[in-house]
C-alpha cells in the first residue's frame, strides 16, 4: 500500500486527524458499497440508471467500495492534442488511453466521442465508458471560453457507454445557455438509463481579486456544485478548494456570515466538506479533479487530494494529465496510489 503519511509530509497530522465541526459526517449521505440502494433508491432515477451506476461502482480496484477512480482524457480538444500527448505520444492512439484505465484499475474511462467510438467494440464490455458531450476547443482565434456540444446522448448510448459527462462554466455570460443545454441532455441520458456527470467549473475574470484566484474558493465552487446537483447530475466533478471567502472578495452574489464564522474552519477538509454539503449532503457524489501534471510532485499532490476528498465525504477522484503524461508504469502507479487512499481503512471520514 502507498505510504500516505510520508507523501503528505508536514500536512499529515492536520489532514489525517482533523475533525469537521460545522457539518458532521452523521449528517451526510456517505459513499459505501450500498450507496445505490441506500441513497439513490430515494430518487426518481430508473432501474437502468441504478444498474449503470452500480456497474461503475463494481469495476476496477475500488469495485465494491462505493468509491470511484476515473481516468478523463478530453484534453486533446480542451488543450490541443500536441500539448496533451507530446509528453507521451502513445496516447495519440485511443486504445492506449483505454488500456491505461484498465491497467490502472479505474472504475471508468471518460473521453471524447471520437476517442471512445474509435475503439468501443473492443472495450465497451471491458470497462465502463463515459462520453464527454461538450468541450471548449482552443483552435479558435482569438480564444473564447465557452462549451460547445460535440456529441449527442444517443451516440454515447449506441456505442455502449454507461454514462455521459459535460461541463458548465458557471459564472460566465454563456452559462445560462449551457445550463439549459446540459439539463436537456441529462434528462435524455436518464431516459436512456445512463449516469450523468457534470464538470462543474467556474469562469469569470471578476473571480480573481488582489492576486487571489477565487475560482477555487470553497464557497463559490460549492454553489456551482449545488447548481450541478439541481440539474440532476448523479456525480459532480469539482476542483479541490484552495481558499475560501470568494463571495466576500468578489462583492456580488449572496452568502451568509455563518458559513465563514461558524460552519467552516481554514482546514482544506472543511472546504471540501462544504462542497459535499452542497451536493445535497452527498446525494450527488462529489469527485475532485487531479489537475495538471507538475512532474515529481504529482504523486504527493494526487494522494493529498484523495485524502481530502475521502475525509470530507467525497466519492473519489478523476485524474487525467497526472497519469497519462507519464510513462505507462508511472501512470498506473499514480492511479493505484489514489485508489490506495480509498482502500485504506485508517483514512476515515472526518
Amino acid at each position: 500500500m502507498t505510504d500516505i503519511a510520508r507523501l503528505l509530509g508536514e500536512e499529515a497530522d492536520s489532514l489525517l486527524n482533523h475533525t469537521c465541526a460545522g457539518f458532521k459526517k452523521e449528517d451526510l449521505h456517505l459513499p459505501g458499497p450500498d450507496f445505490v440502494t441506500r441513497v439513490m433508491m430515494d430518487s426518481s432515477r430508473s432501474p437502468h440508471v441504478l444498474r449503470n451506476m452500480q456497474t461503475i461502482f463494481n469495476h476496477g480496484r475500488l469495485g465494491g467500495t462505493g468509491y470511484v477512480s476515473m481516468l478523463p482524457v478530453d484534453q486533446g480538444i480542451e488543450h490541443s492534442a500536441g500539448a496533451s500527448f507530446a509528453p507521451n505520444p502513445q496516447y495519440f492512439d485511443p486504445k492506449n488511453i483505454v488500456e491505461l484505465a484498465i491497467e490502472g484499475g479505474c472504475n471508468c474511462v471518460a473521453s471524447t466521442l471520437g476517442v471512445l467510438s474509435s475503439v468501443a467494440r473492443r472495450y465497451a464490455h471491458r470497462i465502463p465508458m463515459m462520453v464527454k458531450l461538450n468541450h471548449n476547443e482552443t483552435l479558435t482565434y482569438p480564444a473564447i471560453y465557452d462549451q460547445t456540444i460535440f456529441a449527442q446522448v444517443e451516440q454515447a448510448h449506441d456505442m455502449g457507454c454507461v454514462a455521459v459527462g459535460a461541463t458548465i462554466y458557471f459564472g460566465s455570460p454563456e452559462s445560462r445557455r449551457q445550463i439549459q443545454e446540459i439539463s436537456e441532455a441529462f434528462e435524455r441520458a436518464h431516459e436512456l438509463g445512463m449516469v450523468t456527470v457534470l464538470w462543474s467549473y467556474l469562469r469569470n475574470p471578476e473571480f480573481k481579486k488582489d492576486g487571489t484566484d477565487y475560482h477555487v474558493s470553497s464557497d463559490l465552487t460549492s454553489q456551482a456544485v449545488h447548481l450541478a446537483a439541481t440539474i440532476n447530475a448523479d456525480i459532480v466533478k469539482q476542483k479541490l478548494p484552495e481558499n475560501n471567502g470568494g463571495y466576500r472578495a468578489v462583492g456580488f452574489g449572496h452568502t451568509h456570515d455563518r458559513v465563514y464564522d461558524e460552519l467552516l474552519s481554514d482546514n482544506p477538509i472543511d472546504w471540501a466538506r462544504y462542497q459535499v454539503v452542497n451536493s445535497f449532503m452527498g446525494r450527488a457524489g462529489l469527485i475532485n479533479s487531479g489537475g495538471g501534471s507538475k512532474g515529481h510532485s504529482d504523486m504527493g499532490e494526487a494522494v493529498r487530494t484523495a485524502v481530502i476528498n475521502k475525509r470530507a465525504g467525497g466519492m473519489g477522484l478523476i485524474s487525467g494529465r497526472k497519469a497519462f503524461q507519464k510513462p505507462r508504469e508511472e501512470g498506473v502507479a499514480l492511479l493505484n496510489a489514489i485508489q490506495d487512499v480509498y482502500l485504506d481503512k485508517s483514512v476515515t471520514i472526518a
